[in-house]
C-alpha cells in the first residue's frame, strides 16, 4: 500500500475508535533517534515538527508511560491499557534540545538510552560517517539535567556494541561497565537497558543473560510490534520512528496491524 493511502486508513481507525478494540490489553514501547531539521531525512531522523505531531498523537489516542511502568506492568503480570512508552537511543545532543522541550510542554515521560563512552566526545558512528554527517552528543551535564528534570536515563552499552557478536568477558564489561559509568555520574540507579542496533541478528541469549544478571529489569529491542501483559520485559519489542512513515496516522495502523517493518 502507499504511504497516503495507509495514512488515511490510519485517520480512519482513529476516528471509528477502531483503535481502541486493536490495542486492547497492549502496550507500545516507540524508539526515536535524532530529532533536528539538519540531517538529509533518514532511518534515523525525523524533524522537530514530525516530532511534535507524534508526541500529539501519542497523548491523543495512548496513555503515555514512563517505560519503567511498562516493565512493572509485565513484572506483576497486570493489564495492560493503551500504554506508550517514548524512548530515545544514542544520546544525541538534539534529544536534549529540540525533543526535551517537546516532552516538557506536552507533559509526557521518556527514557533516553545513552552509549556512556560517547557522552561529551566527537566520536562519529559508522552510519553518520557513510552520511558525511558529524554530530554532536550530550554533554554529562546535559544527561543529568534531563534525570533532575524528570526524565529517565538507560545504558545503550559502553560503546554501541554488537551484542549479537559479542560475547564473555566483552560482552560482560559493555553491559556492565554502561552501567557503572551511568551510576556513578548520575548518582542514582540504572535499571533500564536498550540494545544497540537491536535487530534479532544483534541480540544473543548470553547477552540477554549477561544483562538480566547485571541488575538490569529489561532488554528492549528496537523491532517489532505491540506488547501483551504475557511478554518478558527481557525480550521488549519497540517500534522504531523514522521517515518510513509518512505521518503519526500510518504508524498507528501499522502497530494496531502488526504491520510495523524493521527500521
Amino acid at each position: 500500500m502507499k504511504h497516503a493511502i495507509k495514512h488515511v486508513l490510519g485517520q480512519g481507525l482513529f476516528a471509528s475508535q477502531l483503535d481502541a478494540l486493536l490495542f486492547r490489553h497492549r502496550a507500545v514501547v516507540v524508539a526515536f533517534h535524532r530529532v533536528n531539521d539538519l540531517v538529509t531525512p533518514d532511518g534515523l531522523s525525523v524533524s522537530v515538527r514530525m516530532f511534535e505531531r507524534y508526541c500529539r498523537f501519542f497523548r491523543r489516542y495512548f496513555r503515555v508511560v514512563p517505560l519503567s511502568d511498562v516493565v512493572a506492568k509485565l513484572e506483576q503480570g497486570r493489564r495492560f491499557d493503551r500504554e506508550l512508552a517514548i524512548t530515545f537511543d544514542d544520546g544525541y545532543l538534539d534529544n536534549f534540545e529540540n525533543a526535551a522541550p517537546v516532552l516538557e510542554r506536552l507533559s509526557l515521560p521518556a527514557t533516553f538510552f545513552v552509549v556512556s563512552e560517547w557522552i561529551g566526545t566527537r566520536v562519529v558512528p559508522a552510519w553518520d560517517e557513510q552520511q558525511g554527517v558529524s554530530l554532536p552528543w550530550m554533554e554529562w551535564d546535559h544527561v543529568r539535567s534531563l534525570r533532575r528534570r524528570g526524565f529517565a536515563i538507560g545504558a545503550h552499552t559502553r560503546t554501541h556494541a554488537n551484542l549479537g557478536k559479542l560475547a564473555g568477558d566483552a560482552a560482560r564489561e559493555e553491559i556492565r561497565g554502561a552501567r557503572r559509568d551511568l551510576e556513578a555520574r548520575l548518582g542514582t540507579a540504572i535499571e533500564l537497558f536498550a540494545y544497540p542496533y537491536g535487530r534479532p541478528e544483534n541480540i544473543a541469549r548470553e547477552s540477554r543473560d549477561l544483562i538480566r544478571g547485571a541488575g538490569f529489569r529489561c532488554c528492549c529491542s528496537c523491532y517489532g510490534g505491540t506488547i501483551g501483559p504475557a511478554d518478558d520485559p527481557f525480550y521488549l519489542p519497540r517500534i522504531p520512528i523514522s521517515p518510513w512513515y509518512s505521518s503519526p496516522h500510518q504508524f498507528g495502523l501499522e502497530a494496531a496491524l502488526g504491520m510495523s517493518v524493521l527500521s
